[in-house]
């Protein structure tokens, strides 16, 4: 049971309405998710949510790499409501239904490059952050940069706001 009320656009919180009312035009819902209606009791949490997601528009990855990412760091933050709303982002985005099992469960989707950076992030939001240097070189052997590594940071990141949040709040399963 959600510890959280949810709000609509219309009793939100003035400096959340704004935030809540792009997110819903965004969606196909035509109404907030669970999550967006509790996070908009704080504007701040809110704000950091969409800044969060906005920012992936400025990485170097393409939409389906980033849902693949998005994908795997929900499987290692372990919450089912991000898992889900990950793997139907991942769907959109052009992973096949056993692509997107791969990623959820860290077995092959037949592109190499794909599963050792996912594994990368997997581990990574498995573990506070931290992984092994021989995951680390895996990913730079796969033909990962600098640059790339770096960027999966901020889809991890914004993953594991996401999933914390649904933790913290106990959100319930609407997608």
């Amino acid at each position: 049971m959600s510890r959280i009320p949810t709000h609509t656009v219309e009793d939100a919180p003035a400096a959340s309405r704004a935030l809540l009312q792009k997110i819903v035009e965004a969606t196909p819902m035509g109404r907030p998710a669970n999550l967006h209606a509790q996070m908009a009791h704080s504007p701040a949490v809110l704000t950091a949510y969409t800044s969060l997601r906005a920012a992936l528009a400025a990485t170097t990855f393409d939409p389906k790499v980033g849902a693949a990412l998005t994908l795997a760091a929900a499987a290692g933050v372990g919450n089912n409501y991000m898992t889900r709303i990950a793997s139907r982002l991942a769907q959109m985005n052009g992973w096949t239904e056993e692509q997107v099992t791969a990623l959820a469960t860290g077995i092959s989707t037949s592109d190499a490059k794909i599963d050792v950076l996912a594994g990368l992030v997997r581990e990574a939001a498995a573990n506070s952050g931290h992984v092994a240097d021989t995951t680390w070189k895996a990913a730079q052997k796969g033909g990962w940069n600098d640059e790339q590594l770096t960027d999966a940071f901020a889809y991890l990141g914004a993953t594991v706001f996401t999933g914390y949040f649904l933790n913290y709040a106990q959100t319930d399963l609407d997608v």
